[in-house]
């Protein structure tokens, strides 16, 4: 773990990963509140997924950790609610949380060290063909990704985190995983659990 640090937190019932992008809907007045604070400081807000409670209402219980949320874009939605365009940065870990008054939960965190640059190891190239034929036909902002994205570890790992159908809870236990190629071991033993067609592999 690296240095501490105060960060708001915006619980979801989604989890946010680092390099993944999120549009977030924002209305009510404490996240708001933070949002016009972030920009005044320059500062950002973490993400975490939610233990306990709702998204809205009484402040929501979150998990331990989360990832940084760093705001690219906003606009205002027809029905004149503020959208944000997020990008997942850094993971954290959460040592304490409190709430203020607005309710807004507010925690101390410490920074995780930033993943390692290695290769794909032989025994997950079934995962670097696989995330490839998935920008294949998915398209989208990673579509263009070049050999040498696809031949590391981390990126490989976040992006199907991010494009297989898993579950939050699947999420959160990949968020919590410091080793990225222990990562791509936990997503070869769920392959078998999807519905990947045959081509695909």
């Amino acid at each position: 773990m690296r240095s501490s640090q105060t960060l708001p937190l915006f619980p979801l019932h989604a989890v946010l990963l680092p390099g993944a992008a999120l549009n977030l809907r924002v209305f009510e007045a404490r996240y708001l509140d933070m949002v016009r604070e972030c920009g005044r400081n320059g500062g950002s807000f973490g993400v975490c997924h939610i233990l306990a409670g709702g998204e809205v209402g009484a402040p929501a219980t979150p998990a331990a950790w989360g990832v940084e949320a760093l705001i690219e874009d906003f606009d205002v939605g027809p029905d004149g609610v503020l959208v944000l365009r997020l990008r997942g940065a850094r993971r954290f870990h959460v040592g304490s949380t409190r709430v203020r008054d607005n309710g807004l939960v507010v925690a101390e965190v410490s920074w995780c060290e930033p993943d390692s640059d290695d290769e794909l190891q032989p025994e997950h190239g079934l995962l670097g063909t696989l995330l490839e034929h998935i920008l294949e036909q998915a398209g989208g902002e990673h579509a263009g990704a070049g050999p040498a994205q696809l031949d590391q570890a981390a990126w490989v790992g976040w992006r199907l985190a991010e494009l297989l159908p898993l579950s939050e809870q699947q999420r959160l236990c990949l968020l919590q995983e410091n080793d990225p190629q222990q990562r791509l071991d936990r997503l070869l033993q769920w392959i078998p659990d999807f519905d990947v067609p045959e081509q695909e592999l």
